[in-house]
């Protein structure tokens, strides 16, 4: 069979030029990167458009450490609706290139499910990351400098700068550091770190700006630390919003792609969703439901982070709403969650299936919360046998949820028309808008635990003593009608990644708070979480190459 790479490399690719043809987008409006990558002007959201679009969100069961293939169904998803005759884009996230050479691989897609140029998208695409590690480490660097003035410091206190660089890499030995160990003149020692770039509160800024006014306003509001006195200091108080903006003016444009099958895909952004929002920018889901009847677009992880901070933090910010959710299973997955090994996930075994739908069964009800309709997408591998998916059909069929298998995969359109022709169907009939967990006027403390207790099905919810002496400092500065991006593990519904399947009676610990005051979202931290992932014992750029002509290989 071949890899992923050489499949896409195979691809009979059109020029964008007739890729946005499809979606009515006249040439001379292009921003073209080569013949087969193009940026788009923000001029083509029309918010009327908008509101007539239908909009699918694809999310998922707490994944197995490789992933249940969300990207590679949402693709295959929009494929399939194209091949049933309706007008359609998939609007995703940019891959970061930390995962991309460490253990998960890309984020096109995957078999003849994929966006193309697979190689580019994967790798540097259209320098949006780093056009945001640059506006990010701007803002470091006027801290440091401001900091280090004799003339025009506002008296910031080092022990207090919340602001990190960032690098689009897997890095642990930049996690902590000391920096300005270069004398007098080098500036003053800091215990600083990086963060990976997708991590970067201004990769949530600009996946939840309206425009290049909104993102510019939004860097101001940055909160960087406090004066010795005690003053809270912004990114404002710097001049810095405007230099950072003007970085970013086209990093702002979402970007067009197509499928394997030629269909439009718009690309933008790529907050992670264990510790921010994680899913692509407004503006460019906005623009694919300004161009197309359907819009398909993803949520990291599980439905208890994905979709909840979809639903929560994006559909409220840009006042949208799908008219349905993919939820995606596999059986491997539940296979994982009902006990077990990862070495035993191939072997057969439709008991472990039938005890590991509980995850499945949890996932159903958060997403019956937010009021809108469920469809069940069994992403069928190899190792499935029939008897394990019947097991699972039946499963959906008495929780009265409309399942299909997906074998996109494999198939491409062929094997996801059926789940197309559901999902046209469940849609179509859909009038409903979603619920909100909880209302901004909530006080913080009851946000965390209308989340906790309805998406992750805990009892209760404890903070730390550092944790309420944040939040007792975040509301004084105004922040406590933001609404609330838990850090949470993405292996569990629990904050214990031990935890599998449908953990009961466990409590979720506030460690501490974070804030993204541009972003406009207080952060509680659930656990542990790593804002720079390391690389694996075997990191994926091991088996990469590229020969003389320049084709890439171990690219997947």
């Amino acid at each position: 069979m071949l890899s992923d790479i050489e499949i896409a490399q195979h691809a009979s690719l059109c020029h964008i030029k007739e890729i946005a043809a499809k979606l009515g987008i006249d040439e001379d409006q292009l921003e073209q990167y080569g013949k087969h990558k193009a940026k788009l002007p923000l001029s083509l959201i029309d918010d009327k458009k908008v509101g007539q679009s239908n909009l699918i969100l694809v999310t998922a069961i707490t994944p197995t450490p490789a992933g249940e293939g969300k990207t590679t169904t949402s693709i295959g998803l929009a494929d399939g609706l194209a091949s049933i005759g309706k007008k359609v884009a998939v609007v995703l996230r940019e891959p970061s290139l930390g995962p991309v050479f460490g253990i998960k691989g890309g984020a096109a897609g995957g078999g003849y499910s994929q966006v193309v140029p697979m190689e580019d998208i994967n790798l540097h695409f259209t320098g949006d990351f780093a056009a945001i590690e640059k506006a990010n480490n701007l803002l470091a660097a006027l801290i440091d400098n401001n900091i280090q003035s004799k003339s025009r410091s506002l008296g910031i206190d080092p022990r207090t700068v919340l602001w990190k660089r960032c690098m689009d890499m897997n890095d642990r030995s930049l996690r902590k550091i000391v920096s300005a160990l270069g004398g007098k003149s080098g500036g003053i020692p800091m215990e600083t770190g990086f963060n990976i770039t997708a991590a970067s509160e201004i990769m949530a800024i600009l996946c939840l700006s309206n425009d290049l006014s909104d993102l510019k306003k939004r860097m101001g509001n940055i909160y960087i630390g406090d004066t010795f006195q005690g003053k809270a200091i912004y990114a404002r108080d710097l001049n810095a919003q405007g230099a950072m903006a003007a970085l970013l003016k086209d990093a702002i444009k979402p970007n067009l792609v197509q499928t394997l099958e030629n269909v439009p895909a718009l690309i933008h952004g790529g907050p992670f969703a264990n510790i921010a929002q994680g899913t692509n920018s407004v503006i460019a889901t906005k623009m694919g439901m300004s161009l197309a009847d359907f819009v398909v677009t993803e949520a990291g992880f599980g439905a208890d982070l994905g979709a909840e901070k979809f639903f929560n933090i994006k559909c409220r910010n840009a006042g949208i709403s799908p008219r349905a959710v993919v939820l995606v299973a596999t059986i491997r997955a539940l296979k994982y969650h009902g006990g077990k090994a990862l070495s035993e996930l191939k072997q057969p075994d439709p008991k472990a299936v039938e005890t590991g739908a509980e995850n499945l069964r949890k996932h159903l009800e958060t997403i019956a919360s937010f009021g809108v309709p469920a469809v069940v997408c069994i992403n069928r591998f190899d190792a499935d046998t029939d008897e394990e998916v019947r097991v699972l059909e039946r499963i959906c069929e008495a929780h009265g949820a409309k399942v299909a298998v997906s074998e996109g995969f494999a198939r491409g359109s062929e094997g996801t028309r059926t789940l197309a022709t559901i999902v046209a169907k469940t849609v179509e009939g859909s009038k409903s808008t979603f619920r909100p967990t909880y209302s901004l006027d909530d006080p913080v403390r009851e946000k965390i635990e209308k989340i906790c207790k309805t998406v992750y099905g805990a009892k209760y919810v404890i903070l730390s003593n550092k944790a309420k002496s944040q939040l007792r400092r975040f509301e004084d500065l105004g922040f406590g009608k933001m609404p609330v991006c838990i850090a949470k593990t993405q292996k569990s519904l629990s904050d214990d990644e031990k935890l599998l399947g449908r953990p009961k009676d466990f409590d979720i610990h506030i460690r501490e708070f974070e804030v993204a005051s541009g972003a406009g979202f207080l952060i509680p931290i659930a656990g542990t979480m790593l804002r720079m992932p390391g690389l694996p014992a075997l990191p994926a750029a091991e088996g990469m190459d590229i020969d003389a002509e320049g084709n890439i290989s171990g690219l997947s």
